[in-house]
C-alpha cells in the first residue's frame, strides 16, 4: 500500500528473477486500489510487470503465453518482454495480450487471445465497468484508444541484431537496450547500467533509440539526476531508475506539471 503514492510515473513489478506469483500481485494490485487515488489523482500508479519468460522463439512465447494471460488478468496496465531475440515471437507476445475482437494488425500479429473473464477483476482495479475495460484494454499505439503499454528488452547481441524487425512489429510500446545484460552478452561482469558503460553497450542504446524513433515508440533508459536532461534531450521518453530526484530533475526540465 505504500506503493500507492509513489512519486513515478508507473511501478516496475519483476517476477523475471523474483517468485512468480500471481497471488502475490492480486493483492498488490488490490492494495494500490485500497492506499489510492495517487498524488496525481489517478485510482492507482501504473504498473508494467516484467515476466520470467524469453522472447528467444515463436515456440516460447507460445509455451509460457498463460504467463501474459494471468498477469494482465490482476490489472496490470503493461508487460516487459526479456530477450526479445526473435521478431516472431514478439508478434506472439502481442497477440496473447489482446483480445479477438480488436482488429487492428491482426494481419500481421493474428487474432487476440485473451479470454472472457479476464476482465472481471482487472475492471475494478482500473475502476471501470468490465464493458469498458474490454474496450479500453488493448495495445498502444497500435490501437490507438487502447491502455495497455508493451515493451520489449533488445537487450543481448541476437536481439540487436534481429531490433529492425522487432521494433517494426505492430503494438509495441517502447523497447530498452537493457545494458546489464547487454553487457554481459559482451562478456562485461559488472552489471553497469549508469555511466561509463562499455562502448558496445553505448552503441547498442543508439542503435536502439534510432530504431524507436524509425517506429514512432518509445526509448527507455536509465537516468540520474545530473544526466536526466541530456537523456531526455537524447531522445529518452521513460526515464528508469529508483531515484525520486532524477524524475524531479527531468520533470523541471521538461516543465512538467500535475497531474502526470
Amino acid at each position: 500500500m505504500r506503493l500507492g503514492g509513489t512519486w513515478a510515473d508507473y511501478i516496475t513489478y519483476n517476477m523475471e528473477h523474483a517468485p512468480l506469483d500471481f497471488a502475490l500481485l492480486h493483492e498488490f494490485m488490490r492494495g494500490l486500489v485500497d492506499a489510492g487515488p495517487t498524488r496525481s489523482g489517478h485510482r492507482t500508479p501504473a504498473v508494467i510487470v516484467v515476466l520470467p519468460m524469453l522472447g528467444t522463439s515463436p515456440q516460447a512465447v507460445e509455451a509460457n503465453s498463460w504467463m501474459i494471460e494471468q498477469a494482465l488478468a490482476q490489472g496490470v496496465h503493461g508487460l516487459h518482454l526479456a530477450r526479445a531475440q526473435d521478431p516472431e515471437a514478439v508478434e506472439r507476445y502481442v497477440r496473447a495480450a489482446r483480445y479477438p475482437f480488436h482488429k487492428q494488425g491482426t494481419n500481421s500479429v493474428g487474432e487476440g487471445l485473451r479470454g472472457w473473464g479476464s476482465q472481471k477483476f482487472a475492471a475494478w482495479v482500473w475502476g471501470v465497468s468490465p464493458r469498458e475495460y474490454l474496450e479500453r484494454a488493448d495495445v498502444w499505439p497500435l490501437n490507438p484508444k487502447g491502455e495497455i503499454m508493451l515493451g520489449v528488452k533488445i537487450e543481448d547481441r541476437v536481439a540487436l541484431a534481429n531490433a529492425p524487425r522487432t521494433l517494426a512489429v505492430p503494438g509495441i510500446a517502447f523497447a530498452e537496450h537493457g545494458p546489464r545484460d547487454m553487457g554481459l552478452s559482451y562478456g562485461h561482469l559488472e552489471g553497469r547500467a549508469d555511466p561509463p558503460v562499455p562502448p558496445e553497450v553505448n552503441a547498442a542504446g543508439d542503435k536502439v533509440l534510432a530504431l524507436t524513433r524509425k517506429n514512432g515508440i518509445f526509448f527507455l533508459d536509465n537516468v540520474l539526476p545530473d544526466n536526466v536532461a541530456a537523456q531526455l534531450d537524447r531522445g529518452v521518453m521513460i526515464g528508469a531508475g529508483r531515484r525520486e530526484d532524477s524524475a524531479e530533475a527531468g520533470r523541471d526540465h521538461t516543465h512538467r506539471k500535475m497531474p502526470w
